[in-house]
């Protein structure tokens, strides 16, 4: 099973991009979804513990864990620690499930796939990326959105050129969702030779 690690910074059209490889059949592992379950799950508790008042109706309240979180490198850790490790297991159970059904390619959707050293675990990688001043709208077209707090996200991830250089396939988002889904296509197509090239060598 081809295990395709799709990242790209903050307002890059990583989503858009995780859902073009939907519509086009490939199955995707949505990190940010796994944590949304974990804020609402059984870590909510010792979230709160580490982090007093974050808990709301039951779950994380996002925004006032970043106000713990965004310029505290030592509370950061503290939360990836609690965090990190049940988002890895929900990651394991997905690709057993792919796995058993017979897929032969998935996409690993990680914001911080650089940054945990889950592109190693990964066997190829897609970068979306788009210029730095439609990120910058994406991004503060948001709620809750501020340029302070746009610029400490950034700090904490690698940077885009970065990304492209290390990347094996780069999806350029600023064109629209039609283009999005004809480069995907193109990388689904180019990694199906590769696969059928590499088979018949064997």
């Amino acid at each position: 099973m081809l295990l395709i690690g799709l990242t790209g910074s903050i307002g890059m059209g990583k989503s858009t991009t995780a859902d073009v490889f939907r519509s086009e059949g490939v199955p995707v592992y949505d990190s940010d979804a796994a944590v949304h379950e974990i804020y609402r799950g059984p870590a909510a508790r010792e979230i709160e513990n580490a982090f007093p008042g974050t808990l709301v109706d039951g779950r994380i309240d996002r925004t006032k864990l970043a106000s713990y979180v965004l310029d505290d490198r030592v509370a950061l850790k503290r939360l990836e620690s609690i965090v990190h490790p049940l988002v890895w297991q929900a990651r394991a159970k997905f690709l057993n499930e792919q796995k058993s059904v017979g897929a032969e390619i998935v996409v690993l959707d990680i914001p911080l796939l650089f940054e945990t050293g889950a592109d190693k675990q990964v066997d190829v990688i897609v970068v979306a990326s788009a210029p730095p001043d439609i990120q910058k709208e994406r991004v503060l077209s948001r709620p809750n959105m501020s340029e302070e707090k746009f610029a400490a996200i950034l700090i904490r991830q690698t940077p885009d050129e970065e990304k492209r250089r290390r990347a094996d396939f780069i999806v350029h988002t600023d064109k629209g969702v039609g283009s999005a889904r004809e480069q995907v296509r193109a990388i689904l197509k180019a990694l199906a030779s590769s696969e059928k090239s590499a088979n018949q060598k064997k």
